[in-house]
């Protein structure tokens, strides 16, 4: 008893260690009018909905349109996500999002020996359009807006599956509105390589912006989830900045190459964006990316339309931030976090679930996060003005901070020649790995605190279960899936996939300008699957059918 009274009198007095912001910015005991004194308040900041949208990119903000609730779901078949799809909407979110399993999202099929362990545990298998239609089976996909998380080389088959059902349903495309998550970049750091070569990413990125450009004007198909994936893997804000802009760069000239418009490619481009606990590091990080990419796309690339120089992003909650220990604590970490984007100017919010560091979200866990973004929306008053930490001088000084150290990157990135060459140089690699070292060792050294890691912890057998339990996935789910999808290749009319796959085979062969997206669709109509529509494609580019040459192509 003696030694907890002594500890109690030695914390009261207790001091914060660590007075850096959460990228390692050393922060000033307060910041005064002369820490913003170079800025020019219409040339550098400006009001909401004006350039260079520093402020938020409309000029009424949430008071216009609340951001949208998209808490997304995933697991086990398709006629299980299409319930808790449901539920979601019933429970409050405005938009929907779908994660794809492991084996979809690298291009195999359910029934590969690798994707064994793996079918519908992270995710819904979607190796056919029959997947997509379960999967989709009484949503109103003309009413809703979806984004299709896919993230890898694989997006233009699953956009395609998407719209074949809505085409078998006599729905125009013209009025899907959505997201296609297509960052095969991202995949290819984040991920796999061999399942994500660059230079195949970065052609399919640009047939699915030049067909939705041409059939889908609400759907968003130039996306970028770099910035959300590579902070959670290790790096910090400035270099979150800078990837994710770099990366955009990279697509952009793609598409430019091939004879595309900037605005075409530009006014339907968004980013899936990264929010930690660091409140004022990340709104701040939120308005220097609205800068930069506004004067990128003005100054760089001469875009005209001024929506193409407005920096819309989704957020997800840091999954990173999260910890297992106590994980109720997460409830109030990931609320935090949910405020910065919002304080931001988000145009989507994910609240990463408590559970995140012990298994999928349970429908407690969904719940709860969807109370925490209504009550933000509906009782914080954080919505009512746009921007209001704009004009603080301690933001204000943190976003040219932030913006100067994320020029610095990108023009280091530049000078390498661009991200793909820092990429394959390892350079990308190494600040990743860099960026974990040191995270752990400020961890280890308890210069950085973490609430149930290194501090207020409490002994494991009291770190009770959190409500509403651990979800697991029934062990018969991918046994179901592995028949369904072996059932499909054996009734389906095999001369008529054979006939579509060697048209895609042969369009693949054109070259970098001839779009995919239509010899696709038709191979999905036909049911081929995920693996072999991928397959052909990649044979066509000089690859192996398999990334990991394990099968072979069938036909």
């Amino acid at each position: 008893m003696g030694d907890k009274l002594k500890k109690a009198g030695q914390d009261y007095m207790e001091k914060l260690k660590r007075l850096k912001t959460w990228s390692g910015f050393a922060v000033k005991e307060k910041y005064t009018p002369e820490d913003v004194k170079n800025i020019d308040y219409q040339t550098d900041i400006a009001d909401p909905g004006q350039y260079p949208f520093t402020r938020g990119i409309y000029a009424d903000m949430y008071r216009g349109k609340l951001w949208t609730r998209r808490q997304p779901w995933g697991f086990g078949t398709p006629e299980d996500t299409n319930e808790q799809l449901k539920f979601l909407i019933e429970h409050g979110n405005t938009g929907l999002m779908v994660f794809r399993d492991q084996p979809t999202m690298h291009g195999i099929d359910s029934d590969h020996p690798l994707a064994r362990g793996e079918v519908g545990v992270s995710g819904v298998p979607l190796c056919s359009v029959e997947d997509m239609e379960d999967l989709m089976d009484g949503i109103p996909l003309e009413k809703v807006s979806m984004t299709l998380l896919c993230a890898s080389v694989v997006s233009p088959v699953v956009m395609a599956q998407y719209l074949v059902v809505a085409k078998r349903r006599g729905i125009d495309p013209a009025v899907l509105r959505g997201t296609i998550s297509n960052d095969s970049i991202m995949s290819h750091v984040c991920y796999s390589k061999e399942a994500n070569p660059i230079n195949l990413g970065i052609k399919v990125w640009g047939d699915l912006v030049e067909y939705c450009a041409k059939n889908m004007p609400l759907w968003h198909a130039a996306y970028v989830s770099a910035p959300y994936n590579i902070r959670d893997s290790g790096i910090d804000a400035p270099q979150e900045i800078a990837f994710g802009l770099a990366i955009a760069a990279t697509y952009i000239d793609g598409t430019l190459r091939r004879g595309m418009d900037i605005d075409d490619v530009a006014r339907r481009m968004s980013f899936y964006c990264n929010t930690g606990i660091d409140l004022f590091e990340e709104v701040a990080k939120f308005r220097a990316m609205r800068r930069m990419w506004a004067r990128m796309l003005r100054e760089k690339y001469g875009a005209r339309d001024p929506r193409s120089w407005q920096f819309k992003f989704a957020v997800q909650c840091a999954g990173s931030s999260l910890v297992p220990q106590q994980p109720l604590n997460n409830i109030a970490r990931t609320a935090f976090e949910a405020l910065a984007a919002v304080l931001g100017g988000a145009q989507s919010v994910f609240c990463t679930t408590y559970t995140e560091p012990i298994s999928l979200p349970t429908k407690e866990a969904q719940r709860t996060a969807l109370g925490i973004q209504g009550i933000i929306a509906y009782e914080t008053g954080a919505a009512l003005v746009a921007d209001p930490l704009g004009g603080s001088y301690y933001v204000e000084a943190l976003t040219d901070k932030l913006e100067e150290e994320a020029g610095k990157i990108m023009a280091e990135i530049e000078n390498m020649g661009g991200f793909s060459k820092a990429l394959e140089s390892g350079w990308v690699d190494k600040q990743v790995e860099e960026g974990n070292i040191r995270y752990q060792k400020e961890i280890e050294s308890g210069e950085r605190l973490i609430v149930g890691v290194n501090t207020m912890t409490i002994p494991p057998e009291e770190d009770s279960t959190p409500p509403g339990g651990v979800l697991r996935i029934p062990p018969e789910t991918e046994q179901k899936q592995i028949a369904r999808v072996k059932r499909l290749k054996e009734t389906r009319d095999q001369s008529q996939v054979k006939k579509t796959l060697e048209n895609l085979r042969e369009e693949s062969g054109k070259g970098e300008g001839e779009n995919l997206m239509p010899a696709v669709m038709e191979a999905v109509e036909a049911y081929a699957t995920v693996e072999e529509i991928m397959g052909t494609i990649r044979e066509a580019y000089g690859l192996s059918w398999d990334p990991w040459g394990i099968r072979k192509s069938p036909f």
